[in-house]
């Protein structure tokens, strides 16, 4: 069903036929849609970083710009200056890969200095020019993610005529340019952008045809966590009721083909990953 893909993240190589990867969100932002605030200080950034990757988490994704439905952008300025200290701090702690969450080439610059490996860029490279030869020039593992329009307007009326053909496209495009550009093809992965221009239609849809957006046989990153789309799913809107439907995809996506999931509530999705693969294990 997996195959034997391999993800590249600097001198690791992680085989995901075996083992699917927790990402875990470490938001340092004001304003971000399920925990606004709530890790802004760096210390408190830093203990949670360490408690995700004591709950199972295999990498860390630290991100200093909202890329919620209607965020504005910040500057670069700022952006540094929240992200960079939590870095240079989690790194020495933990074991696992950091990846910073940026679209831009200056911030993903200084924090592959501080520690990360991976970019993680909502833009798939689209959002500076510089962004692809810096990845490339420094070896680092890269997500191409998927988005209509940008986090300000991107829900406002997203529209296609094949979703998943559209998106796959994308991903051609961008990987050509990426290893256009010096990549290693082994340290790309591709990110449908769940939620980030589409309806719910359109969600549904990718999460249906995983195996039609995979290109190059490379990992799928799925971030589905906590966000909106659940609600209208299940008809509440409470945030902590998200996490029931969160898992439910973890397991069902997994089987599915899906590699590597980007989630807020680590160990829950950690334990659900885990169970879901030692069944898989026992079908192939």
């Amino acid at each position: 069903m997996m195959g034997g893909r391999q993800w590249k993240i600097v001198e690791r190589v992680f085989d995901l036929s075996r083992q699917g990867l927790i990402m875990g969100v470490l938001n340092v932002t004001p304003d971000s849609f399920s925990d606004g605030g709530k890790f802004l200080t760096t210390e408190k950034a830093v203990e949670h970083g360490m408690q995700m990757a004591a709950e199972g988490a295999d990498l860390i994704d630290v991100g200093g710009e909202s890329t919620r439905p209607g965020a504005e952008p910040v500057a670069a300025e700022e952006e540094l200056h929240r992200v960079i200290p939590v870095i240079e701090k989690l790194r020495p702690k933990i074991h696992i890969p950091i990846s910073i969450d940026t679209s831009k080439a200056q911030v993903a610059s200084a924090a592959i200095e501080t520690g990360a490996s991976i970019v993680n860029d909502v833009t798939g490279g689209r959002g500076d020019e510089e962004m692809l030869p810096l990845v490339a020039e420094t070896k680092s593992a890269f997500i191409i993610m998927h988005m209509q329009g940008n986090p300000r307007t991107m829900q406002l009326e997203p529209r296609y005529a094949d979703v998943a053909s559209e998106v796959a496209d994308f991903f051609r495009q961008q990987y050509a340019r990426a290893i256009e550009c010096g990549s290693d093809p082994m340290a790309i992965a591709f990110d449908p952008g769940i939620g980030f221009g589409k309806t719910l239609e359109h969600n549904l849809e990718l999460l249906a045809q995983l195996e039609k957006i995979r290109v190059h046989d490379r990992p799928l990153v799925i971030g589905v966590s906590r966000k909106g789309f659940l609600a209208k799913l299940i008809g509440a809107p409470e945030m902590e009721a998200r996490l029931g439907p969160t898992l439910a995809l973890t397991s069902l996506l997994r089987s599915r083909g899906a590699d590597v999931f980007r989630v807020h509530d680590v160990k829950e999705n950690a334990t659900a990953l885990r169970v879901t693969e030692a069944i898989l294990q026992k079908a192939t």
